[in-house]
């Protein structure tokens, strides 16, 4: 009885495993040229900032003087509540993300720096740790005060500011007392935001809160004799938490 012989099945051309390959090598270079311009241009977000750091590929915070900072807006109290009250939600969000990202790469597209001005009383001081954005100097929390017109003493108006100091003078904190005014100007201060939050004072009255740090670096001058050095911090922590006080309590209703 004749055998029935099975015809091999019939061999792929060599050109299919050519393209194959080749489709294969172009979306994993897509790929990759998507995840390095991911890391590399948001090196705000915590996962980034740490595979840059481990490859030796983080951006170094330039240490500016009062000469050469970049151009931004300048806003007094008013000007800021106004500007900056009405983000909400996720527009405000975005707007956090990018001034963090401004701050981390040197305001290489500074459309969002703004510096802040005004007399502000402080309330608060603490020295800055690990968990902190910035984790070596000193936060003071202090509100501004206003003249509602030239001849009434200055009120508090209600917006907050939690001013970063980084420096590796630990004890210059102490030369910043409750009650203080902190008096900030453009120059030589430089004070410019890098958060923005919402929150209430302690007899519930809604308040903004602003995070705000010297881009401008050397000696800063408390008085007429104290005086300690501001340094760019060579590490950030992207991951913490603002604002950088807890909340204080709110006052009970008198019975």
């Amino acid at each position: 009885m004749p055998r029935t012989i099975e015809e091999p099945a019939p061999r792929r051309p060599a050109y299919f495993w050519w393209l194959l390959a080749n489709a294969l090598a172009l979306c994993f270079a897509v790929v990759s040229w998507t995840v390095c311009l991911h890391v590399f241009g948001n090196p705000e977000v915590p996962r980034n900032y740490e595979i840059l750091r481990k490859i030796g590929r983080l951006p170094e915070i330039e240490r500016h003087t009062v000469l050469d900072v970049p151009n931004g807006n300048l806003l007094d109290p008013r000007g800021l509540y106004s500007r900056f009250f009405p983000l909400a939600g996720k527009p405000l969000e975005r707007f956090n993300t990018r001034l963090l990202r401004n701050y981390l790469t040197n305001f290489e597209q500074p459309l969002a720096l703004t510096y802040i001005k005004g007399d502000y009383q402080i309330e608060r001081v603490r020295q800055l740790g690990p968990r902190d954005f910035i984790t070596h100097g000193f936060v003071i929390r202090a509100r501004a005060m206003v003249k509602p017109d030239d001849f009434t003493k200055a009120a508090p108006y209600p917006v907050v500011i939690d001013h970063v100091f980084p420096t590796m003078n630990s004890g210059a904190a102490g030369e910043f007392r409750p009650g203080d005014i902190l008096g900030i100007e453009k120059s030589p201060n430089c004070a410019a935001i890098l958060h923005i939050a919402h929150m209430e004072s302690a007899d519930g009255e809604p308040m903004l809160c602003l995070t705000v740090a010297p881009i401008a670096y050397g000696p800063y001058r408390v008085g007429d004799e104290a005086r300690f050095e501001i340094e760019p911090p060579e590490l950030v922590n992207p991951g913490a938490m603002f604002p950088m006080f807890e909340a204080a309590p709110k006052a009970r209703n008198a019975r």
